[in-house]
């Protein structure tokens, strides 16, 4: 806080504890200056809370953001487990104040990418207001990247193929047409036939 000039805040972290992230960004957000962040490989879980204190955010073209519920491990009785839940309740409130502010998305729609555990390359951190730009060579180069956005959700992708494995097994129901079913001595004979 001694400085006086703008600064630049590389990130690349899997991330880690939420209070720790909170103060830097409480920092950052405080500081006079622009604070430019730039994530150069991953900025995931705690990290991206430090990334939306960016006046503004710039990914590289081949970085990741991921955002999900916070975590922690609790022992204890009901009474014990229902504070646990309480306060990770209240954590995600205090982080889903930070991608607001920073994207302007709704409260709801956050807490639906947060439940989903998301990962967004450049383009979708972009499109989803998560980063403003992305790293190109040089800023005077016309370089054209491509718009293609990637979002992946491991709750979409688990739900995606729970339904497709459900399609699969499906059991076609008989009509009273086709089951005509068989007796008893033909099952035996059959099964003769096939034993010997």
């Amino acid at each position: 806080m001694s400085g006086s000039g703008d600064v630049t805040v590389w990130i690349n972290s899997p991330g880690g504890d939420c209070v720790a992230a909170a103060q830097i960004y409480n920092m950052l957000m405080d500081y006079k200056g622009e604070v430019t962040v730039k994530i150069d490989g991953i900025a995931a879980s705690a990290a991206s809370v430090i990334a939306m204190a960016g006046t503004k955010v710039i990914m590289s073209p081949v970085s990741m953001l991921m955002i999900h519920n916070p975590m922690t491990v609790a022992m204890g009785d009901t009474s014990e487990m229902q504070k646990a839940i309480e306060m990770l309740a209240s954590v995600k409130d205090s982080i889903i104040n930070a991608y607001e502010i920073k994207t302007g998305l709704s409260r709801a729609r956050l807490a639906h990418l947060m439940d989903a555990e998301t990962w967004m390359d450049a383009n979708k951190a972009v499109e989803l207001g998560f980063a403003d730009e992305i790293m190109t060579r040089t800023p005077t180069e016309d370089v054209e990247i491509p718009n293609v956005s990637m979002e992946f959700s491991r709750a979409a992708v688990k739900n995606s193929l729970m339904e497709k494995i459900a399609t699969k097994c499906k059991i076609a129901q008989k009509t009273e047409e086709t089951n005509q079913g068989r007796s008893v001595e033909e099952l035996m004979d059959r099964l003769n036939l096939i034993k010997y």
